[in-house]
């Protein structure tokens, strides 16, 4: 027979995976992208590889911040269907979070400094959305997975050319971002007024700009 969590079980869940993002180790269900594409080599100048190291430890930063929101957003939905959806895409987002740490560690570089104060911001607003209603906090769901493809497709770009493992790692990042946001649109997701997706823009825009160098 299958318990029925109570508030204080899923918050001590909550607590729990917010540490185990924070400071454990995360570790990817899925086989590490570069592996998969025969990337794992690669023969980059010191330049590029802080270059890279630093978009890769934006996209840590973004994955922290999406563990955040959808951890949020369960916790706030009323409905069994949509707290799985939002803890199945918070697990194929922790691949991700392995991903990009793992990553970020063969180049040389650091995570944010700042992740418990993007951690605690994004779950904030996850939480706000969530009291929204479900549709909402759907629709909150998909333009943050759009914005967040865009996003990746511009680091695409910007990564040095020879960079083939980070690409891999970023191709599979945002062909999953996509699904996500189809996923929330099709169950049922509202459209964002332009004001708030603007608002996203310009918050994303400062979490960006200040863990590239922090």
């Amino acid at each position: 027979m299958t318990r029925t969590l109570d508030p204080l079980d899923r918050l001590l869940g909550v607590a729990d995976r917010a540490l185990r993002t924070l400071a454990g180790a995360p570790a990817a269900a899925r086989p590490y992208p570069p592996q998969v594409a025969g990337a794992l080599a690669d023969d980059l100048g010191a330049e590029e590889r802080a270059d890279a190291a630093a978009l890769m430890r934006v996209n840590h930063v973004g994955e922290v911040c999406a563990q955040a929101l959808y951890e949020a957003q369960a916790l706030g939905t009323p409905d069994p269907r949509l707290r799985e959806t939002f803890a199945e895409a918070a697990r194929e987002e922790a691949d991700h979070l392995a991903w990009t740490k793992r990553r970020i560690a063969e180049l040389g570089g650091r995570t944010s400094l700042l992740n418990p104060l993007w951690y605690g911001g994004a779950f904030a607003i996850g939480l706000l959305a969530a009291k929204m209603g479900d549709r909402i906090s759907l629709g909150f769901m998909a333009e943050t997975e759009n914005q967040v493809e865009q996003h990746l497709q511009g680091h695409l770009d910007r990564l040095p050319a020879a960079d083939f493992a980070s690409r891999a790692i970023v191709e599979q990042m945002s062909a999953d971002e996509v699904r996500h946001g189809q996923k929330a649109m099709a169950l049922g997701g509202a459209e964002l007024p332009l004001p708030a997706r603007l608002a996203m823009r310009l918050a994303a825009k400062v979490m960006t700009t200040t863990a590239h160098y922090i």
